[in-house]
């Protein structure tokens, strides 16, 4: 029972990111800045960094200062503008449904990096996970971008390799610490590309200064502590599943605050994402074998008197 509980903590806990993540579409469209991928991925990524720097105080040491380079290009530097770049140039429908590929990659990367093997009853979750995802968000997509295309195939496999490398090397530190490494190196690289490519930084209002804070704090600090808190204690297909949990909250908040249909495809498509998510944690992985004690051999009569003599 207690190993129960333990396991659902950390489901519910790792659930706080995609929760918190759910909300990008609707906060990028409504609050930041319009075609400004690369500065809304920095101001997300740095200042959030630089906090979380300044308050636990501890740099990289030995081989985590190319480790840590290395994590934060995958989870921000590039992860970041791909997914921003994604939101303004697609439907939110269509963006949703690729990141919803993700649990795939990220299943297929840790089977190759690290042996993770994630069980057919996990693949299969995220089969069904996938065709929830792709009710939930169904719209007419009208004209795509190509470019849009591969934002988000783009930022589903970086995100991919950022996650398996993770779990393949585990942190030193506490998660306070990984993230906030992580968010400063991809901030960093970030800033002079947005200067060079987007130019000066745009005018913000009072909606833009909430929109980058919101996504700052609750959709990074907070969300990447509590995600990479769940790799570093499951398997990195059950978090990836734990993911879906983002275009089901993106979907209720486009009804809530946009004004979005939600039919009976949506109802189904989310009922098939919940029981994805469910089904892989619950059935995904076979439970080690009882650990049988070794018999523990009595010494004969004899034994113990040539002991006792020798005593």
């Amino acid at each position: 029972m207690e190993t129960s509980l333990v396991g659902v903590r950390d489901i519910l806990i790792t659930a706080i990111a995609p929760v918190a993540w759910g909300s990008t579409y609707l906060v990028t469209e409504s609050l930041l800045p319009p075609g400004r991928p690369l500065f809304d991925a920095a101001m997300r990524a740095l200042p959030a960094g630089l906090v979380l720097l300044a308050f636990r105080r501890r740099l990289p040491h030995g081989d985590w200062w190319w480790k840590a380079v290395a994590l934060g290009i995958c989870n921000i530097g590039m992860f970041f503008p791909l997914i921003f770049l994604a939101a303004y140039q697609l439907p939110g429908g269509l963006a949703a449904t690729l990141q919803a590929t993700s649990p795939l990659a990220v299943m297929a990367l840790a089977w190759l990096a690290i042996g993770e093997r994630p069980g057919t009853v996990r693949i299969l979750s995220a089969l069904v996970g996938l065709v929830g995802v792709g009710l939930l968000v169904m719209r007419a997509p009208g004209d795509v971008s190509t470019l849009g295309l591969l934002a988000a195939f783009g930022s589903v496999l970086v995100s991919a390799l950022g996650f398996v490398l993770v779990k393949r090397w585990p942190a030193p530190v506490d998660m306070l610490t990984l993230v906030s490494w992580q968010l400063v190196v991809g901030g960093s690289v970030l800033v002079p590309v947005f200067l060079l490519v987007e130019g000066a930084p745009p005018h913000l209002g009072v909606g833009n200064v909430a929109g980058l804070l919101w996504l700052a704090t609750a959709g990074t600090a907070i969300a990447y502590v509590c995600w990479f808190r769940g790799l570093g204690r499951m398997p990195a297909g059950a978090v990836s599943l734990v993911g879906l949990v983002n275009p089901v909250v993106g979907t209720l908040l486009g009804v809530a605050f946009a004004g979005e249909v939600f039919g009976w495809p949506q109802a189904l498509g989310m009922a098939l994402v919940l029981g994805g998510v469910v089904a892989g944690q619950r059935y995904g992985s076979r439970p080690a074998p009882p650990r049988v004690p070794e018999p523990v051999v009595e010494p004969s009569p004899a034994g113990r008197e040539r002991a006792v003599c020798a005593a």
